[in-house]
């Protein structure tokens, strides 16, 4: 017998603190006419870089960075050029070295994919894996997502 299905909730945007827009680009298309799915990968890149790497608001201390260790992609529907897209993005954890993401690629006020990423902070110089201090913990706070959506 089988399960039922999970209800599977669509992701808000009014959920991910962090936001942006961005343009599909004619090279975001592939031979079958909507946006290639590898190209999602940078779609979601550029929200995390654009917040982690802002120095206003010091997520990276000098001589660490945060490398990607898993993304997982749930694609929720075809995206189309020409289009204009949102980009959500909160942190759904903290850990003692890595950071929890859920982000989301809307388009028209509908959730087109989602992913979940890990990052990791590390030294710059050894590439070992180096705490988030409190003070990064404590400047994390504003970007934790507000509501959780549902990736799966």
């Amino acid at each position: 017998m089988n399960a039922p299905a999970a209800i599977v909730s669509s992701p808000r945007l009014e959920n991910y603190p962090h936001r942006m827009q961005d343009n599909v680009r004619f090279a975001d298309i592939d031979a079958n006419g909507h946006v290639n799915n590898a190209v999602y990968a940078t779609y979601f890149e550029a929200g995390r870089v654009t917040l982690t790497k802002d120095r206003s608001i010091g997520l990276t201390p000098e001589g660490l960075s945060w490398v990607m260790v898993r993304l997982d992609i749930h694609f929720r529907a075809e995206l189309h050029w020409p289009a204009v897209i949102e980009l959500g993005l909160g942190i759904t954890r903290i850990g003692r070295t890595s950071l929890g993401f859920e982000q989301a690629v809307f388009s028209e006020g509908k959730c087109i994919a989602s992913a979940q990423a890990v990052t990791v902070l590390v030294d710059q110089l050894s590439r070992k894996p180096t705490p988030i201090t409190p003070a990064i913990s404590t400047k994390l706070q504003p970007w934790m997502m507000r509501e959780a959506s549902a990736h799966s």
